[in-house]
């Protein structure tokens, strides 16, 4: 009984975190959009930070940015993207757009001396990626902070994850990220080709970052990539579920299923293909280690394999759990097998992990945002950061996987020629 009341104690206060005393040169932020990620993303994690006040917006609807901010308790509506970027009160902007707009509008804030925390994917494809993230405006003395929003790994049960292995020793890497059919439908911004849509830019962006930070280096070579089409009627450039398996240089390989209109996988196949998908929710990935031998006592051979699954790896700040599953085996006249399942779960720093801040209810958003603002006050070494070049890489593997599976790149926008 404890448990389950620590357990929605601490749900309760993910949204509804305690308000804390704001500081008198705290960050100003603006939000680009009334997007429905921003709330978690930022508005509520904001709540909690002493030196953060999320203090404009402004949506191409204004009466809908009239309605998110008072529903929010925004003080400022500017009229346009561009008033809220030449706020001079302004310090930072959270860009939520969709994704064919990310590079337009993060160089616009990044020229007008604005920080900017930036949805994932950071951009449509490569090409941006570079343009953006080598920018000059970004090597300049008092450069502003660009951080791609990769939330998930600013997370302490990620980063104690990558503590459990050692990049050479990873063999098979398996992401399944399964949303059920009806979540969003087909007309929604992600299946939408000319903002740069697709799942591979939605659910697939995760797996592509996760076996990247796996194995720590990026894939030697694409072994496969196909993808399910939209149904007829909608837009055929765009991936409704996608499915790749990467080969990487130490001879491991990953493979990624990502599907945003999961259906089937019941009993009586025949009657039940097509109902969404609920007994796959939580996206989940398991890491398989090459197996460690050695000898033993007469005439023994002892075998060590371990496999670790990390259920909700994604969103843990709700539920996470982590199985190392360890199976020895030892071999000579006769074989006999032994396994041991050991279960982790971990929602703040450790004592001795440097001093970094952290509580169990706080959020990926809410430990992203520690960090990002730690970057802004130029406390650049304190914890976790994906550099610009991390950002890049991370492009560049989409790209190769829509180009193996047949699908054109996402399109470039007009503003990378123009450079505005």
């Amino acid at each position: 009984m404890f448990a389950l009341f620590h357990y929605l104690k601490r749900l309760y206060k993910i949204f509804k975190p305690p308000v804390a005393p704001k500081s008198t040169d705290a960050l100003r932020f603006g939000i680009l959009g009334a997007a429905n990620i921003a709330p978690m993303a930022l508005i509520i994690p904001a709540r909690s930070h002493p030196d953060v006040i999320v203090a404009a917006v402004a949506a191409r609807d204004s009466t809908k940015a009239e309605a998110f901010a008072k529903k929010y308790g925004i003080p400022v509506v500017h009229k346009t993207y561009d008033d809220l970027i030449a706020d001079p009160t302004i310090d930072c902007i959270y860009n939520p757009l969709p994704n064919g707009l990310h590079y337009e509008w993060t160089l616009k804030a990044l020229k007008a001396g604005k920080h900017v925390l930036l949805e994932k994917p950071s951009v449509s494809n490569a090409t941006e990626a570079k343009s953006l993230f080598r920018h000059p405006i970004l090597s300049e003395p008092d450069a502003p902070v660009l951080l791609e929003a990769f939330h998930y790994r600013f997370h302490p049960a990620w980063q104690f994850f990558l503590t459990l292995f050692k990049p050479e020793d990873v063999e098979e890497v398996d992401v399944q990220n399964h949303l059920m059919a009806g979540v969003f439908p087909h007309h929604d911004i992600r299946f939408n080709y000319s903002l740069a849509g697709g799942t591979l830019m939605d659910f697939g962006t995760y797996a592509v970052n996760s076996v990247r930070q796996i194995f720590g280096s990026e894939p030697s070579t694409i072994k496969s990539a196909t993808y399910r089409p939209m149904p007829d009627g909608h837009d055929k450039q765009i991936d409704q579920a996608i499915y790749a398996t990467y080969e990487f240089p130490n001879g491991g390989t990953a493979k990624i299923e990502c599907d945003l209109q999961s259906r089937g996988g019941y009993w009586f196949p025949w009657l039940t293909k097509n109902w969404p998908r609920l007994n796959a929710f939580l996206p989940t990935l398991s890491v398989k280690l090459r197996p460690t031998e050695e000898s033993v006592v007469n005439g023994l051979r002892k075998s060590t394999r371990k496999m670790i699954v990390f259920h909700n790896y994604m969103g843990p700040m709700f539920y996470h759990r982590m199985d190392i599953i360890t199976t020895t085996e030892f071999s000579g006249e006769s074989v006999k097998s032994e396994k041991k399942i050991q279960y982790e779960k971990v929602y703040k720093w450790s004592k001795s992990n440097g001093g970094k801040k952290g509580e169990e209810w706080w959020a990926t958003y809410r430990y992203q945002l520690e960090e990002f603002v730690n970057w802004v006050r130029g406390r650049k070494d304190h914890g976790v950061w994906v550099d610009g070049e991390d950002s890049i890489r991370q492009m560049e593997m989409i790209d190769q996987t829509y180009l193996k599976s047949g699908l054109p790149l996402r399109p470039t926008s007009k503003a990378v020629d123009g450079d505005m």
